[in-house]
């Protein structure tokens, strides 16, 4: 399976970005996972449904399935922080690639969403500038990068050209999880 990261700052467009690659890739026939960080308290199961109402009632984990999906809940008791490498672990090895949203200072190779804030608040530093695992960078304004930079410049607006970019790179992006025990 084959892992890319996609990095910026909050608002930057890493969802919709996301949103649109996926169906590029599917339709080029790769098969696509996502592992997502989200912030404390996230929930996917609602008050009332008999998951939620498991996990209330102080269940470890509970597994859900029907005939079209399945889904696994885990409660840790004490708080955790999940390295990207115990994520990918969980990810099914039938997945083509794996997009990883959110880790922004992790060691996997990843692609950086930029954008020029909008004037209103500072500039927020480049990943690229310190970070050796951004490996190209999508933006929707290359001549306003804070740096020059010899990295591929990818128009965030093209999810068709960036899910080609990625194809075409598949090589790179190769996870071993051996590298990362």
């Amino acid at each position: 399976m084959k892992v890319v990261g996609f990095a910026g700052y909050s608002g930057a467009g890493k969802t919709t970005l996301l949103e649109r690659l996926i169906p590029a890739l599917k339709r080029l026939g790769q098969r696509v996972s996502v592992v997502k960080h989200a912030h404390h308290k996230f929930d996917i199961d609602h008050p009332g449904k008999d998951t939620y109402r498991h996990r209330e009632a102080g269940a470890f984990e509970v597994v859900v399935a029907s005939d079209r999906r399945l889904a696994v809940m885990r409660e840790f008791e004490v708080p955790v922080e999940l390295s990207v490498h115990q994520l990918l672990a969980e990810v099914h090895p039938a997945a083509d690639w794996v997009l990883v949203e959110g880790f922004r200072h992790s060691d996997v190779l990843k692609i950086e969403i930029w954008r020029p804030t909008d004037g209103n608040e500072p500039p927020r530093p480049a990943l690229y500038i310190e970070d050796p695992f951004v490996t190209a960078i999508a933006t929707d304004a290359p001549g306003s990068l804070p740096e020059p930079t010899a990295r591929p410049l990818l128009d965030l607006n093209d999810a068709e050209a960036i899910a080609k970019w990625l194809i075409d790179s598949g090589d790179r992006f190769e996870y071993n999880p051996e590298h990362h025990g």
